[in-house]
């Protein structure tokens, strides 16, 4: 019986070893950013070019992109030559119907942001891209859309700024 608990002790031992001296790095944010080669990032203020504009949507945007990058990786932010850059603007800010009641009113209104951006990784220029990322979001049409713009914007923004993250450093 004693040599059991030995050979069980020895076995416990060896798998702490083991699992000490092995290096298993897990990220749960989804980035698979390579620190070696990439350590800064630079991320210009998107300015709105859309025709239809609601003033807080850009800084509500280009702080919300910034502090995603802040969050969830360990790149520091330069403003200039950084080894990432993301830069952009705000291209359309609309709403539309999108459903009709059955006395021919409008029932539901659509809103929506579009947001083109232009991604350069300076090490690996394989992954760079100009791409346009949109959101969207519905309300009823009895409500006004002041009183649910900014949870709309809000809900559209972090949208938009998750697949930009995920478009260029979680290679997704």
């Amino acid at each position: 019986m004693a040599w059991i608990n030995k050979v069980c002790l020895t076995g416990c031992l060896a798998a702490l070893l083991l699992t000490m001296g092995c290096s298993v790095s897990y990220k749960f944010n989804g980035a698979s950013i390579d620190y070696s080669k990439t350590k800064t990032i630079q991320i210009a203020d998107f300015p709105i070019r859309a025709s239809y504009v609601w003033g807080p949507m850009g800084p509500m945007f280009n702080n919300r992109l910034k502090d995603q990058f802040a969050n969830h990786t360990r790149l520091i932010q330069v403003r200039r030559n950084g080894d990432l850059k993301i830069d952009g603007e705000i291209t359309q800010y609309q709403q539309r119907n999108k459903s009709v009641s059955a006395e021919g009113y409008s029932a539901q209104t659509e809103l929506s942001i579009t947001v083109n951006v232009r991604f350069t990784n300076t090490a690996n220029h394989a992954e760079d891209f100009e791409r346009q990322f949109t959101s969207t979001a519905s309300y009823e049409t009895t409500l006004s859309l002041n009183a649910v713009q900014e949870e709309l914007v809000g809900e559209m923004i972090r949208d938009i700024c998750d697949q930009i993250f995920n478009a260029t450093v979680a290679n997704w």
